[in-house]
């Protein structure tokens, strides 16, 4: 290797550590954003699952995931090697190292299942929740990066297009988060006999902004790391649609709000933001400025649409996973089919509005189907699975005193000096 080609290996390599560490950060992001979403008296369960989401992913990731996901083809379908991050990984060509590769794409793993833990905030069993942790992040999720991302996955071959994951970890883990919810029900409480849907407050609004902003900070190394390479002349241009899209998002759900509420919504608009982020990663390098404006605008309306028509079927989604990332994530799928520039993917094709036609639409749609419904069957067939192994959903008692306490044995904040019975708090009799 020539002077230049360590140099640029060296360079690519800080690249990509550094912008995995700043998606790594998101799941700081992710904790706040919840707890704040949801009742103070679960406040620590949802940061007991974001350590879950890290830990657990991370090491099923490392020996299982990462093969599947990446490892040899077997007719497109599966990776089979590069297990414990060992045996044939030679077809990965790249400027970095194959252990730096796995850190960034450990990264994405772990936000994947971390969009599943908001929809079920309040009322999972964490047994129950470390079990689905581990499909999600040895099965669910890999095989369906295989098809998209692999050297020979399928449906990349087919000529679907995902630059950072609007289809493969946004609309997967949305459409599994739906799943997620439909099956274990709503909170005690959210739904009145007749139906009708009964507000629940947020605990700490401040705190989930805090949360929403640390996500759009580390989403500029969630789109533009996606480059893996600290040279690409497109960095800019992504983190220029990035930063429009999630503008567009949120200020969209301001204004929309204010005329639909007569007032602007916080958690709308919060959640705003995050659906432009969403809706842009799929073709954050591949779109027009003036496109990622339409994109986040269009995701955040969309947003707001989809949350009221969760709540008028019943389902109880406490911090909007699904509207957030499976609406918004397929809206972005499907946006580069119809928005993106000619030749900004490869020669000869563009979106169906610069005239590239309906080939690279119908692609981006069969695979968003495929993937959505991969997501949901599967999430469905796990938490029926790990239902008879463990229960799925904390008793009555425990979700009317809160998780921290019911299940953790400690509560978020201290609400008096003094002393707590341990042994109570741990289920002592």
């Amino acid at each position: 290797m020539d002077a230049i080609q360590q140099l640029t290996s060296g360079l690519d390599t800080i690249w990509v550590v550094l912008t995995a560490a700043m998606i790594l950060l998101m799941e700081g992001g992710f904790a706040l954003l919840e707890a704040g979403f949801v009742r103070q008296k679960n406040a620590v369960s949802i940061i007991m699952k974001v350590f879950v989401d890290i830990a657990f992913g991370a090491l099923i990731f490392y020996f299982v995931g990462f093969g599947l996901m990446y490892g040899r083809d077997a007719g497109g379908f599966i990776g089979t090697s590069g297990f414990f991050m060992g045996g044939d990984l030679t077809h990965i060509q790249l400027s970095i190292s194959h252990e730096t590769y796995w850190l960034f794409q450990c990264a994405f793993v772990i936000a994947v299942i971390s969009i599943v833990s908001g929809a079920v905030a309040e009322r999972v069993n964490f047994r129950a929740y470390i079990l689905y942790t581990i499909a999600m992040t040895s099965l669910i999720y890999p095989i369906a990066g295989h098809w998209v991302w692999a050297v020979n996955g399928w449906l990349g071959k087919l000529g679907m297009v995902d630059f950072a994951g609007s289809a493969v970890i946004h609309a997967l883990g949305g459409f599994s988060a739906l799943a997620a919810a439909t099956i274990i029900g709503p909170r005690i409480g959210k739904f009145s006999a007749n139906g009708s849907a009964n507000i629940v407050p947020p605990s700490n609004l401040p705190l989930a902004s805090v949360g929403a902003f640390i996500l759009w900070f580390g989403w500029f190394g969630f789109n533009s790391g996606s480059t893996l390479s600290a040279t690409n002349s497109s960095i800019g241009h992504i983190a220029v649609t990035t930063m429009l899209a999630a503008a567009a998002g949120s200020a969209t759900c301001i204004l929309f709000t204010m005329m639909r509420y007569r007032k602007a919504d916080p958690p709308m608009v919060i959640n705003g933001a995050l659906a432009g982020l969403v809706g842009i990663t799929a073709g954050c390098a591949f779109v027009s400025d003036v496109a990622a404006i339409l994109i986040g605008a269009i995701c955040g309306i969309a947003m707001v649409y989809a949350t009221e028509l969760l709540e008028a079927r019943g389902i109880d989604d406490p911090v909007g996973a699904f509207p957030v990332h499976g609406v918004s994530g397929s809206i972005g799928t499907l946006a580069v089919g119809l928005c993106a520039q000619p030749n900004a993917i490869k020669e000869g094709t563009a979106g169906l509005l610069y005239g590239g036609g309906f080939e690279l639409l119908g692609v981006q749609a069969l695979g968003l189907a495929i993937i959505g419904i991969w997501g949901f069957v599967l999430t469905w067939g796990a938490l029926k699975v790990i239902n008879r192994i463990t229960p799925l959903r904390v008793s009555r008692d425990e979700e009317m005193v809160g998780l921290d306490v019911g299940i953790h044995g400690v509560p978020a904040y201290s609400q008096e000096e003094g002393f707590i019975d341990i042994g109570q708090l741990k289920g002592g009799k």
